[in-house]
């Protein structure tokens, strides 16, 4: 007498349970992509970040000062929100992800505009605590330009370094908002009804998404190590 077969399930067993269950199974990628990219933890920074707004509006938290200074505090907590989807972008696979993954380009530019989407949302949630320079419509286009940049950075540099766009432009922005710049790249500086601001920084986002979709964060260079 053998044991042999006795850990085989009976045929069939498998075909029936994946058709049973076909959502799980359909679905086990995309939850793998976004648990490699830390997706779970920057929906929790994003939410953290809309209620550091509500709380800063809803207790005044600001700057005394000029237009640099009344839009600081909601300039950085956009940037921050900006920065957090720009370095979920980098992945621990490298080479051997893009070799084998074929649905990459839907999963990034999936994960970057559910992760845009949710900051906006947390955003838009955290603005109703007080007064907003510029209102939501401000609030959504800085947002979207500055992830823009972010996502560029994590194509040119990498996602680990992504978040040194969103933080060069904050630096720039500023400089423009002190120094009462008025071109549309630096668009925190126009109304929020400004159609050149809307179009820099949405074509910034847009660039940024089918670029990091089509061409992934740039990965860490891999040093030959001894054979």
């Amino acid at each position: 007498m053998t044991a042999a077969g006795v850990h085989r399930p009976p045929p069939g067993a498998a075909q029936a349970r994946l058709a049973f269950w076909p959502a799980p199974a359909l679905l086990r990628l995309p939850w793998l992509y976004l648990v490699s990219r830390r997706v779970p933890a920057a929906l929790g920074l994003l939410a953290a970040l809309g209620a550091l707004l509500w709380a800063a509006l809803y207790w005044n938290w600001s700057v005394a000062g000029g237009p640099a200074a009344r839009q600081l505090v909601p300039l950085v907590i956009e940037t921050g929100a900006a920065a957090v989807i720009a370095v979920t972008t980098y992945g621990p696979f490298g080479d051997t992800e893009r070799a084998t993954g074929r649905w990459l380009p839907w999963l990034r530019l999936g994960m970057a505009l559910l992760l845009t989407a949710a900051a906006a949302g947390a955003l838009a949630a955290g603005a109703t605590g007080g007064y907003l320079p510029g209102g939501s419509l401000a609030m959504l286009r800085n947002l979207a330009g500055m992830t823009g940049t972010g996502l560029l950075c994590a194509v040119a540099l990498g996602g680990a370094f992504a978040w040194t766009g969103p933080m060069a432009y904050l630096l720039i922005a500023e400089g423009a908002l002190a120094g009462s710049w008025t071109t549309p790249w630096a668009w925190p500086t126009r109304p929020p009804t400004d159609l050149g601001g809307a179009l820099c920084a949405y074509g910034v986002f847009a660039a940024g998404i089918v670029a990091v979709a089509l061409l992934g964060a740039r990965g860490p260079t891999r040093r030959p190590g001894p054979e």
